[in-house]
């Protein structure tokens, strides 16, 4: 089994979130050494450094994804406070990340002017000597995006990517290209130079082995199968056998597109949702049925197309209190369809609705995608706009909270499915 290794080069203990390895528990590493944890074929995650309890700059890596190639590449989209690169070992030709990412922000900011200051006051925290300590999320901030482009840009992920319809910038999509096969991983942390050793090697005597029996359960029917690029699957040779995934059918009258996006992190009641790295995508015909198989680790949504607003379906295929899969359907970043979640356990389990509640909205209530459908707008906003109350009010009226989630908070029937499989159909 492959490895990632985390070398702290700092003289002080760095706390790391873990997302998909290690039980999805935080490791701190020494100053000065080495943890190394299994990452198997097919698993899929992120290396998080945390600052004053602010999540930072993060490596997010899948292992033997398509072609047998590992995707990973480094982020600086929710923050950062630290140095931070990663690359497959002994290959430097495929190092990302900027080494001295911190010192560069810091130079910018010594040079910026005051009215761009006074702009980043909520996003640029500084020292009584007013050196740069850490910066806010970078995607909440265009001008927090400008000022980082200035050195950044082509090196780290700057921006949220190309998703929503838009290209996005190429220099940020680039850092998700392949590696060269299927390698261990080094991510290499520092207050100053993150650039790894000469020898691009984990030193073994200050290397800290981390117990794979913390492992999340990976399914072996998707080994292989994630990519941070978004990856189709053939429809036409569906497998009609089902485990641990969703089986999905296109209940529309065209042909469709839907994606499966993991989040970013799970918390108590709370998630970091993901809006650029879809796991995989499925294209099905009219009436058309497929079998998704997914990992038992998964949390997040699928949606039809990547631009918003949209339905989202959200699950998770094994909850950690019972192992079941559990499911809801939420309005609440928009509907452009209806939808239903049901479970495949003879439990006989289902929500969501099924009428077209799109020909009649309110145009107060509606926007257009960029393909010129029509969908509802948000209920409780995202960066390109507020909640929109005419929205809100169509659609209690009209679903209601107990069939989707409209505005949050409770009152939601959810699904679950004891096989760790829920059928989801979408209208």
């Amino acid at each position: 089994m492959h490895t990632i290794s985390i070398h702290n080069k700092s003289g002080h203990d760095q706390t790391f979130e873990v997302h998909g390895w290690h039980g999805n528990q935080n490791i701190t590493v020494k100053g000065g050494q080495t943890s190394k944890i299994d990452a198997p074929d097919g698993s899929s995650g992120a290396i998080i450094a945390l600052h004053d309890g602010h999540e930072g700059e993060q490596a997010e890596i899948t292992k033997n994804g398509f072609g047998g190639n590992d995707f990973f590449d480094l982020s600086n989209i929710v923050g950062a406070g630290g140095n931070m690169t990663v690359m497959q070992v002994g290959d430097k030709a495929t190092l990302k990340g900027h080494p001295t990412f911190m010192q560069a922000m810091n130079n910018a900011w010594q040079k910026a002017s005051q009215d761009t200051k006074n702009k980043l006051k909520n996003f640029v925290f500084t020292d009584n000597s007013g050196t740069v300590r850490r910066i806010g999320p970078i995607k909440d901030s265009p001008d927090l995006e400008k000022l980082v482009r200035t050195f950044a840009d082509g090196k780290t992920y700057v921006g949220i990517g190309a998703w929503n319809g838009s290209p996005g910038n190429a220099n940020d999509n680039n850092q998700s290209s392949a590696g060269h096969g299927n390698k261990d991983i080094l991510v290499t942390y520092n207050d100053g130079d993150a650039s790894p050793g000469e020898d691009s090697q984990p030193n073994a005597a200050s290397v800290a082995e981390v117990s794979s029996e913390l492992q999340p359960e990976v399914d072996n029917a998707f080994a292989g199968d994630l990519t941070f690029s978004t990856m189709a699957v053939n429809a036409a040779a569906a497998d009609t056998s089902s485990g641990p995934g969703i089986i999905l059918t296109n209940k529309s009258n065209k042909e469709c597109t839907y994606f499966f996006y993991d989040n970013y992190w799970n918390g108590n009641g709370t998630a970091g949702a993901n809006f650029d790295h879809p796991l995989k995508n499925v294209k099905l015909g009219p009436g058309a049925k497929q079998y998704v198989p997914l990992p038992t680790s998964f949390k997040g949504r699928l949606q039809r197309g990547t631009a918003l607003p949209c339905t989202w379906v959200e699950f998770q295929i094994s909850a950690s209190n019972d192992g079941a899969a559990h499911g809801d359907i939420s309005l609440q970043q928009g509907c452009d369809g209806a939808a239903t979640i049901a479970s495949t356990d003879g439990s006989n389990r289902k929500n969501g609705f099924t009428n077209d509640i799109l020909k009649d909205a309110p145009a107060a209530a509606c926007t257009k995608k960029p393909d010129g459908t029509k969908v509802t707008q948000t209920t409780v906003g995202n960066w390109m706009s507020g909640p929109n109350q005419a929205a809100i009010e169509y659609l209690n009226r009209v679903v209601g909270q107990r069939k989707a989630y409209i505005v949050g908070g409770s009152g939601t029937d959810d699904v679950a499915s004891g096989n760790k499989c829920l059928a989801v159909d979408m209208y």
